[in-house]
């Protein structure tokens, strides 16, 4: 089992990273969006890693902190919620607000990010309220210019498998409200409008 990668960020996009290690080996790792912004900028890092291992494919899940892991893996132990259904999750609401939704048992919340119903919702809140509880735990985001931003933004999008025209539009009334959105904001935003 892999604990942690270290190595060169060889790529970044906000849905992926490729770490090279010392040894000349790249590994793809899928993020979320705060880990992105926490590797924004940076030449190297360390990835906490959870691995996804089926019949016809080996996957691996990057993390810039322990706690983003431990909140993934609390979340896809809950039936009916997955690995990329955990990412949207924790792409839309970081660590402290995740624990805020869940112990005040805001199921509106949860059922507005996409992939999530009601009973889900539910479910997530009742299985992890007395397991997940809010830290101090703040990421840094950094600022972007706005086509920048815009065009991360798109790309995470489609790359979490929305469709372009639907992720365009939704991301124009966006930053036309706000033409000083990060990318993290704006996809965070996006993920509960669609």
């Amino acid at each position: 089992m892999i604990e942690y990668i270290k190595g060169t960020v060889a790529q970044l996009t906000p849905a992926t990273a490729t770490i090279e290690t010392p040894g000349g080996v790249a590994y793809l790792l899928n993020i979320t969006l705060p880990t992105f912004s926490a590797l924004e900028g940076q030449t190297s890092s360390r990835l906490f890693v959870h691995e996804t291992i089926r019949d016809d494919a080996w996957t691996l899940y990057g993390f810039s902190t322990e706690r983003e892991r431990e909140l993934f893996r609390s979340l896809i132990g809950v039936s009916g919620v997955g690995s990329a259904t955990a990412v949207i999750i924790l792409s839309s609401l970081q660590g402290d607000e995740l624990a805020a939704v869940i112990s005040s048992g805001d199921v509106k919340r949860l059922k507005a990010i996409k992939g999530i119903g009601a009973k889900t919702a539910e479910r997530i809140i009742v299985d992890l309220r007395d397991k997940i509880k809010a830290t101090d735990d703040t990421l840094i985001m950094q600022t972007r210019s706005r086509s920048d931003a815009f065009d991360e933004a798109l790309a995470a999008l489609q790359a979490l498998g929305f469709d372009r025209k639907t992720s365009e539009k939704t991301l124009e009334k966006l930053f036309t409200a706000d033409p000083s959105l990060k990318v993290e904001g704006a996809i965070r935003k996006a993920l509960s409008m669609m």
